[in-house]
């Protein structure tokens, strides 16, 4: 990845949650990319040693929008 282009977000622990933050994001027209590592990708992912992690990257330009974006998503979710 570019680096001068992309700011890491957050790490989350299974790519469904990746998906639907970066979803969040990129409704509000948040350019979002996702990376993990391959052995997360199999057909039976596992989240032994941090395997399952996934890091949400976002524009550099957009971060602080989307920092704010991650919290009020995350409050939301800690209320169930």
């Amino acid at each position: 990845m570019d680096e001068l282009k992309w700011e890491l977000l957050a790490e989350v622990y299974g790519r469904m949650d990746a998906e639907i933050i970066k979803s969040l994001l990129e409704a509000h027209g948040i350019e979002t990319e996702l990376f993990q590592e391959a052995v997360g990708h199999h057909i039976y992912p596992t989240t032994i040693d941090g395997m399952g992690r996934v890091q949400i990257f976002v524009s550099k330009e957009n971060a602080k929008e989307a920092r704010k974006l991650y919290k009020e998503y995350q409050e939301e979710n800690n209320k169930e």
